[in-house]
């Protein structure tokens, strides 16, 4: 069986186990298409995991806290490996916050933080069967496909 091979990275991060249908999604919120790094991207790869997955690599880019949490919003089984001199520094899963600020636009027209310079504040339920979010201020209640990036 041939198998496709992907030149490791000198230094930068590798975003693994992304759901399929998500690739696309984590490559936008994070504005990789307008990165002046290298970014290698993979979709629909087979895994034992996820059936089919996605994985993007990013020379010289450390995602930042921020950055973190978009991607735990849209993949949130994915993992984080950074890595430096060819080798694996650090290996992590992201993990969904019990509050999110001001990465995500509330959909409630009304709420204030559509009006006033107000940074935007969620409450992440991770209990129920998918993500929702709840605004701190209208308490407008979002499900994981209605998120809007800010």
């Amino acid at each position: 069986m041939k198998e496709l091979r992907v030149s490791a990275i000198e230094k930068g991060t590798v975003i693994d186990h992304i759901p399929a249908k998500s690739v696309m999604k984590v490559v936008k919120i994070l504005d990789l298409e307008n990165s002046e790094n290298t970014v290698l991207i993979g979709a629909n790869l087979d895994s034992k995991k996820l059936v089919k997955k996605g994985i993007i690599k990013v020379s010289n880019k450390f995602f930042k806290a921020h950055e973190i949490n978009k991607i735990s919003l849209v993949a949130p089984e994915a993992s984080l490996t950074i890595i430096k001199n060819f080798d694996v520094k650090e290996k992590t899963i992201v993990k969904v916050p019990k509050q999110i600020s001001g990465i995500v636009k509330c959909r409630n027209s009304k709420c204030i933080t559509n009006h006033e310079n107000i940074e935007t504040v969620f409450n992440v339920d991770t209990d129920c069967e998918s993500l929702k979010l709840k605004c701190k201020y209208c308490e407008k209640v979002m499900e994981k496909d209605e998120i809007e990036f800010s």
